[in-house]
């Protein structure tokens, strides 16, 4: 199931539409403007010049996107999510799904996790701005913590994902991984 993300029904005037996702043992949420569509895992090549949390440039509808594992993003394990026995994966090819989004201007990122959870509207106060508790890639990245049915809810500033640094060593690697043109 993919596709492009659902159009945001009317939110309440204090909540804000989020699509929630699991990564890891981690419940995140990307507002909902943000997301451009969700779609199965695809294969990731590795690219140097990138944070570790940046999996590599994946092909995603012809464009190269860096590909950024959540689980990674706040400081989980690098603990593989791989299923090589699962039926249409080969050998090392990550199980779980891709969600891209808008990264600021023409810029998106495909965010690596385990599995979309659905669209929910959660309330705008009850997201506190605690991110400056997280360390790491995550302390930019998170734009707040709260909950969501008694789970700690991440909710993630696409913005904020990769800085200039890795979109240019994305860019200088896209050549290798474009599509070859036809004649």
């Amino acid at each position: 199931m993919g596709g492009a993300a659902p159009e945001p029904a009317a939110a309440a005037a204090d909540g804000v539409q989020v699509l929630v996702v699991r990564a890891g043992g981690r419940t995140c949420a990307i507002p909902l403007a943000s997301v451009v569509e969700t779609m199965r895992s695809l294969p990731a090549r590795p690219i140097a010049g990138v944070p570790p949390y940046v999996l590599g440039v994946a092909l995603v509808r012809g464009e190269p996107l860096p590909v950024v594992d959540v689980e990674r993003l706040l400081g989980g394990e690098a603990a593989p999510r791989l299923v090589p026995a699962a039926p249409g994966l080969a050998r090392g090819e990550r199980a779980g799904r891709l969600v891209t989004v808008r990264a600021g201007g023409a810029r998106r990122v495909a965010l690596a996790l385990d599995e979309v959870a659905g669209v929910r509207t959660v309330d705008r106060l009850a997201c506190a701005a605690l991110a400056p508790l997280l360390g790491g890639a995550a302390a930019g990245a998170v734009a707040g913590l709260g909950a969501l049915d008694r789970e700690l809810l991440a909710v993630l500033d696409a913005s904020r994902l990769l800085e200039d640094a890795g979109f240019a060593a994305v860019d200088a690697a896209a050549a290798d991984v474009a599509p070859e043109a036809t004649s």
